[in-house]
């Protein structure tokens, strides 16, 4: 959990990660429902956590989405590690799980992730204001989405 807590600043103003074991289980808890599916992705040469991919609020019936929301752990950023592991999370997503749509929401400073949502075909939709409440602010996000029909994921 060391490596977990040493990256409380990367994300300050973008997540709380989970910083205790107890905290880190009570997650996996939560993230593990009909609505939230949370992977925890690891390195297999050192069996090290990378980071986490979640879909949350995952919607059936006429909408099939889910919003897509990943973080890398510090000492594994700019490896590729996180693109696989969110390339896979999709597949799964528009694959089993035969969601229609995902979405992300993503501050407009955050570059790397955004990077990562241009890398796999997101199309920004707009942005939305004071959207949501990160770190004790209301903070705008831009909304990027992902169609099960893109023409990359064929």
């Amino acid at each position: 959990m060391s490596h977990i807590r040493r990256s409380r600043h990367l994300h300050r103003a973008w997540v709380q990660v989970p910083t205790s074991s107890q905290a880190f289980q009570r997650y996996v808890r939560e993230m593990n429902t009909s609505d939230d599916q949370a992977f925890v992705v690891i390195r297999s040469d050192t069996q090290q956590m990378v980071g986490v991919v979640e879909l949350q609020d995952i919607f059936r019936g006429d909408f099939q989405n889910a919003y897509l929301i990943y973080y890398v752990f510090e000492g594994q950023q700019r490896q590729g590690l996180m693109k696989a592991a969110v390339g896979q999370v999709i597949a799964k997503a528009f694959g089993p799980m035969k969601l229609h749509r995902l979405e992300a929401n993503i501050q407009p400073e955050n570059i790397a992730s955004i990077a990562m949502v241009k890398a796999w075909g997101f199309e920004k939709e707009g942005l939305s204001r004071q959207f949501l409440r990160k770190n004790g602010a209301w903070r705008d996000h831009e909304r990027w989405s992902l169609l099960n029909e893109s023409p990359h994921l064929g």
